[in-house]
């Protein structure tokens, strides 16, 4: 097929193509949103994994996917709607033909009323088939501009952690390049962000349009635009793809805004709060655990009614408890900090450097042992912890505690830990409070 944009014949295949476009539309939409809500809970359940395991990247990928899923199914509900009515307007057409006025009989305010303000109805059936040809299309863009505002916060949250805040590089690149390059890409999305809502007012004056363009074509790499920027133009030159640009803002924020609302039950109690002497939240006990809901909490216990004559705590792992360990045991803090993305791939095998970091792994646990302990019942116990991983995948430290001298009934489980000061005296802090039932099975 010659694909010539200036060929006649390319030209009329293009207009054959926008006439039948419509079903291919229905068919896209109908595909796309079985997918997608197919496609929600198995990103929600990774977010969740995600959140537990604490894997940033991971995060902002499937908060990205969610957020692209609700503005996909959103539109497209909408698109499939409205190309509904079209197509049974059709339908009515073809019974009825245009709307006659004066078969209606109504009085001449109300007649010319409704000619001025209702119109043909080819003219009805042409709005509508404007409305879903547009959605359709602002659809799939508003997905780009998910991904353009998701790439400059993590460009600028890359210059923030690797140029100013790494200690490796001089300070006349960390702070002498590096926060002018921050300024330059939080001032260049703000004003690249005005632009956009404004419709490209930034471009129409000469004077302004020429400091603009600098970092109108560092933002175009940045936020990926030349791959749609015709599209958006398409838009602009058309009076109702304005109009729906301008109102996609505003929209979109009072949506986020109406789902955040939440019904109080109480003006003391919601179902957030911590685990307390006197409120449970189900995150701190395994079996009660929602893995579809819930984050899991920071420490957790097998139930909420224990008939063993143990009590099973698990700690989970944070990159805070690491560099504690850090602080009370410099020799474990790394040369170089291999926190964060990584490969499985092992170029060479260092059987020293393994057998270095076993010793480690043993002195990060006794490490972790000198600072955390559990109470119950203000009765302490030392247990063991040993390095675990949980069956979502969430690491931590697992331990332990024997529990059948005590008496049937309430008790209170506490994780404590010491907190060394600059005096070098040492405070008992308390991490979680954890209440559970005991009963001699």
């Amino acid at each position: 097929m010659n694909n010539d944009y200036n060929n006649p014949a390319f030209k009329k295949l293009l207009q054959k193509l926008q006439e039948e476009s419509w079903q291919l539309e229905l068919l896209i939409s109908g595909f796309a949103i079985f997918g997608l809500f197919t496609a929600i809970e198995p990103i929600y359940l990774s977010l969740q994994e995600a959140k537990n395991s604490e894997q940033a990247y991971k995060i902002i990928i499937c908060v990205v996917a969610l957020i692209s899923c609700a503005i996909l199914i959103f539109n497209l509900l909408l698109h499939v709607l409205l190309r509904g009515l079209w197509i049974g307007a059709l339908g009515l057409r073809y019974v009825s033909g245009d709307i006659d006025y004066e078969k209606l009989r109504y009085s001449k305010k109300f007649t010319k009323y409704l000619e001025k303000r209702v119109g043909s109805f080819d003219k009805y059936i042409a709005t509508l088939e404007n409305y879903c040809s547009i959605i359709f299309a602002v659809s799939f863009l508003l997905i780009f501009y998910v991904l353009a505002l998701t790439f400059t916060i993590i460009v600028i949250a890359l210059i923030g952690r690797f140029m100013i805040d790494n200690d490796n590089l001089p300070n006349w690149i960390s702070r002498g390049i590096g926060i002018p390059l921050l300024l330059f890409f939080v001032f260049g999305a703000l004003i690249t962000f005005f632009d956009f809502v404004s419709q490209g007012l930034l471009k129409k004056k000469n004077w302004i349009s020429k400091i603009y363009f600098p970092i109108y074509w560092v933002f175009s790499f940045v936020t990926l635009s030349f791959l749609y920027r015709p599209l958006i133009y398409n838009f602009l030159d058309n009076k109702f793809g304005r109009r729906l640009s301008f109102l996609l803002t505003p929209l979109f924020i009072f949506l986020f805004v109406a789902t955040s609302f939440r019904y109080n039950k109480s003006n003391y109690f919601s179902k957030n709060l911590k685990s307390s002497s006197y409120v449970i939240n189900n995150s701190n006990y395994e079996d009660l655990f929602d893995e579809k809901v819930d984050d899991i909490n920071k420490v957790t216990i097998q139930s909420k009614v224990i008939k063993d004559p143990f009590v099973k705590v698990f700690v989970k792992h944070s990159d805070l408890i690491e560099n504690r360990m850090f602080y009370y045991n410099p020799g474990l803090k790394p040369d170089k900090d291999i926190r964060g993305i990584t490969t499985d791939i092992v170029i060479i095998d260092d059987g020293r450097k393994r057998k270095n970091k076993d010793s480690l792994r043993q002195e990060y646990i006794k490490t972790f042992n000198s600072i955390y302990f559990v109470t119950i019942d203000s009765l302490t116990y030392k247990p063991e912890f040993v390095f675990s991983k949980t069956k979502r995948g969430t690491l931590g430290f697992e331990t332990y505690v024997g529990i059948s001298s005590l008496n049937e009934g309430k008790h209170l489980l506490d994780l404590k830990r010491r907190r060394a000061e600059d005096n070098k005296d040492t405070t008992i802090l308390r991490v979680e409070r954890i209440p559970f039932w005991y009963f001699k099975d």
